[in-house]
């Protein structure tokens, strides 16, 4: 390392017990450090992960096909519908793996949608709530069965997923209301040691969310809870708001003096909202983790999602609080949506146990 740092300054390639440490075109590349502590980064390539499934390496290759996204469709029923039918592959793929029942069902005044597994006994004394994603205003049909077949086949639960209220149509707390009110009404019916609930992106940080608001307001904590693709803080912050976003490019990275909002992919779903406040920004408040049940973050290191994620666990475990988190190598955003993925399926498996230990 000291080798390496002195090779910044040196006239000549620098060497170490193994040989040359960097020729003349790697010393051209090097990063440059600004007073205020930006880092000036010079493009580079980056080859997919020799760590990754080869799966996950394939995938890669077939980015090279897909034409550059646009921006997002400024009418929300085109952003719902181009979403669904642009994962419908997914889902049709996801079904075929893992055969579930579905059937719909109002709770707590809520429209849900409940998922058991179709060959095998359903977990009679527990359930999972799922909260999906789609940036608070998109993807109930398509996220909804992502995020909750591979759990109600692979875990044998009963996973509820919430179709809580989004933007533009309602705005924040909606979206919490509604989970809130699911979850109290099965409290009716379940102890609260055999409830979990988990969520990938917008439904991770809704998640999040939850834990914060139940601890502050004297209701029970759920067992267990899962943030997927999220964190206890607002998304767009962070060193991977701007990594992701020249390594993945499903988001674009900060304006200027605007890390943290997503106004431009929620449909003004947090217009006028705190995003520093205890509910959406819990990660930053020791006594509001204190509460949290035991946390299971699951992220990808190429997802702009990842340092929210990383300071969550780092937050909750100085808090005191059992926290794991799983990192997906070379994997974006929600990389659990891929059927296909050994990363995602071992996944399904971590999720499954992780609950089963919370549960007991």
């Amino acid at each position: 390392m000291i080798l390496g740092s002195l090779a910044l300054s040196a006239a000549g390639p620098a060497f170490s017990s193994d040989g040359p440490v960097a020729d003349a075109s790697h010393e051209a590349a090097r990063p440059t450090f600004a007073a205020d502590g930006t880092v000036h980064v010079p493009a580079f390539d980056l080859p997919p992960s020799s760590l990754s499934s080869k799966e996950a390496r394939e995938n890669l290759k077939y980015a090279a096909q897909l034409k550059q996204a646009g921006s997002p469709p400024k009418d929300i029923s085109q952003a719902r519908q181009g979403l669904d039918e642009l994962m419908e592959p997914m889902v049709h793929m996801m079904t075929q793996e893992y055969p579930v029942n579905m059937n719909e069902a109002v709770i707590g005044g809520v429209p849900t949608r409940i998922f058991t597994p179709a060959d095998k006994p359903v977990r009679q004394d527990r359930v999972l709530i799922n909260v999906h994603g789609g940036a608070f205003s998109v993807c109930w049909d398509s996220c909804s069965k992502l995020e909750s077949i591979p759990i109600a086949a692979v875990g044998g639960y009963k996973v509820v997923s919430v179709n809580y209220r989004m933007a533009p149509e309602h705005k924040h707390p909606a979206g919490l209301e509604d989970l809130v009110a699911v979850y109290r009404e099965l409290l009716k019916s379940y102890d609260p040691r055999k409830i979990g609930i988990y969520g990938c992106s917008a439904g991770g940080s809704l998640t999040a969310q939850a834990a914060s608001w139940l601890g502050q307001n004297n209701l029970p904590e759920p067992a267990a809870i899962g943030i997927f693709g999220a964190g206890g803080v607002p998304f767009r912050t962070g060193d991977s708001a701007y990594i992701s976003a020249y390594v993945d490019g499903n988001f674009a990275a900060p304006k200027p003096n605007a890390e943290g909002d997503i106004s431009d992919l929620t449909f003004g779903y947090f217009d006028g909202a705190n995003m520093t406040s205890t509910v959406l920004a819990a990660a930053m408040y020791p006594d509001v983790l204190a509460k949290f049940p035991p946390a299971l973050i699951i992220t990808g290191s190429r997802a702009m999602d990842m340092s929210p994620a990383i300071y969550t666990n780092s937050m909750l475990l100085k808090a005191g609080r059992p926290s794991t988190l799983l990192v997906g190598e070379a994997l974006g955003h929600c990389f659990i949506y891929s059927a296909t993925l050994p990363e995602a399926r071992d996944a399904f498996n971590i999720i499954s146990r992780f609950f089963d230990d919370n549960m007991k």
